[in-house]
Formats: structure tokens, sequence, C-alpha cells
């Protein structure tokens, strides 16, 4: 789906509100970046180097 046919299913006025929203959202921390950079580059991985990581906070 390309931009203007993701305007035309939901609007201008919702697309503005989506632009609203990201505008106020704080940005992402390095660590965060991160994860999800794994996360979606690599999912099946994931779920140990989540347990690996709440070991090494504890």
């Amino acid at each position: 789906m390309n931009a203007a046919e993701r305007r035309r299913l939901l609007g201008d006025d919702v697309i503005a509100d989506i632009d609203r929203q990201v505008a106020e959202a704080p940005e992402a921390s390095p660590d965060l970046i991160e994860d999800l950079r794994r996360i979606l580059t690599r999912p099946a991985a994931r779920s140990q180097q989540t347990d690996d990581r709440q070991h090494r906070a504890a």
C-alpha cells in the first residue's frame, strides 16, 4: 500500500492525528533501537536474547 492509498483509506484527519502523536513521542533510547533491530532482523533469536538480558539485569 502506498502513501496515497493509505491517505484515501484513513483520511486526512487520521493522518494528521498520527503525525501529531509521532511528533509528541519521546526519542527512542539506543538500547531500545538495538533491541528492536535484533527482533526485526532475527525474530527467532529474540527469546534467547531477552532471557540473557534479564539474567544480566538481575
